[in-house]
Formats: structure tokens, sequence, C-alpha cells
């Protein structure tokens, strides 16, 4: 298991450039270095040959609309006690992971190597594309789709992003509802996508970015400098 590393929260207006000291580096393994590390056993190698281009943005509290506590790493980890909450009886066979976690205060978890495939899209498509879980990074967000998201969380996914993005061809950004309509719902119509979009314009490492802008997520927008 990897040490647990360090990490600064910022505290932010909501019309602040984001910014994280001294930002956020993925190194050779995929493994950001300045995440809190719990790994996950719900991942696989990707297909080689395919380049990870898109990345998946969601939400999730445990129990639903409860945020706080170790439920979320647990339910990635396998380790949930399914007689801690009613909830949790229907997530017994569940075995699912993403690559990241943003804490309502900004902290950052990552469960598996963006070099190998989390299990966190599901069936879904993008342009065509089945699998998303074979080229895409995972990001979930603490939260639901009934409340808005912090600023301090808008600030790490922006850092996250331009991160993830030095280490791959990352082209598009997408919601979960977005690539499995009718199915899914997150990250949900309290995320802030022209928010997002305005802050990634403000960092220079987040060129050649596609952000969804469209509800149905047919329309996007590339993040202009």
């Amino acid at each position: 298991m990897r040490n647990i590393c360090g990490w600064r929260r910022i505290n932010m207006g909501a019309s602040a450039v984001p910014s994280l000291a001294p930002g956020l580096e993925l190194d050779a393994a995929g493994w950001c270095l300045q995440a809190q590390h719990r790994p996950s056993p719900n991942f696989d190698a990707r297909t080689a040959g395919i380049p990870v281009d898109l990345l998946v943005i969601h939400n999730i509290s445990l129990p639903p609309g409860e945020f706080g506590g170790s439920y979320i790493e647990a339910l990635f980890c396998n380790q949930l006690d399914h007689a801690a909450h009613p909830f949790f009886e229907q997530l017994r066979d569940l075995r699912v992971s993403a690559h990241f976690l943003i804490r309502r205060d900004g902290q950052l978890v990552q469960f598996v190597s963006a070099n190998a495939r989390a299990w966190h899209a599901g069936i879904s498509v993008f342009h065509g594309r089945e699998r998303c879980n074979d080229f895409s990074i995972g990001i979930e967000l603490e939260g639901t789709d009934f409340v808005p998201f912090a600023d301090a969380q808008y600030a790490v996914l922006v850092q996250l992003t331009a991160a993830l993005q030095r280490r791959y061809p990352i082209v598009d950004v997408m919601g979960h509802e977005h690539i499995a309509p009718g199915r899914k719902t997150d990250p949900g119509p309290f995320f802030d996508w022209a928010r997002y979009r305005q802050n990634l314009a403000a960092h220079s490492d987040t060129a050649q970015l596609r952000v969804v802008s469209g509800i149905d997520g047919s329309q996007a927008q590339n993040i202009e400098k």
C-alpha cells in the first residue's frame, strides 16, 4: 500500500481563480503525489493502444445525502459494513471504484492508478464508443444532485484536470449523466459547468480541452484562453 501523501487546502472565494501550492502532479505510475492513497481492488488493466482521452465527473454520498465519514472509501475498497445503514444492504454485491474522490473540504483521495481501468462508468457510450471505462478517468465529487458543490471542490477539480491533461491525452470532459443518459443523473444540475470552464480557462495547462455544455451532452465548448 502506498504512503499517504500530504496536501494543502486553499480557502477561496467563488470567483477566485483556483490554485494549489505547489500544484498537483502525477507520477509515471499514474498516482497523484499530493493525494491520499487508498488502493482499491476494483480495477483491471486498460486495453493496450486505446488512449485515455475522457474525464468523467460523478457525484457520490454515503448514506445518500450525508457527507463525511469513511463509507465511500469503504465501498470502493470492498470493506463496507452493510449493517451500518439500511441503504447499504443493496450495495452488498457491488464492486465499483473511481480513480479519484474530491471531498467537500477539497481533500483528494485516489483509489486506482490513472494508468489502470477503474470501474466507474458502467454501461456507457461516448460519441459512439462503448465501455467508457476503457478510455476514461473517473472523478467522484462528494455531493448529490440536490445541493451545490463546495468552492474547494472546484479548486481541486481544476488542478486535477490540469495535472491529468499533462500526463494523458485528455480531450473531453463529460458528466456520468451524459455518457449513461436515462441510467445516471450525476453530477446533476447543481454542478456548475460554466464555472468549471471559466476556471479552466484561467489555467495555463488546459489548452485544447472540450467541456460539455449541452444538457444532454450533445454540445461541448473548447476552453478559450
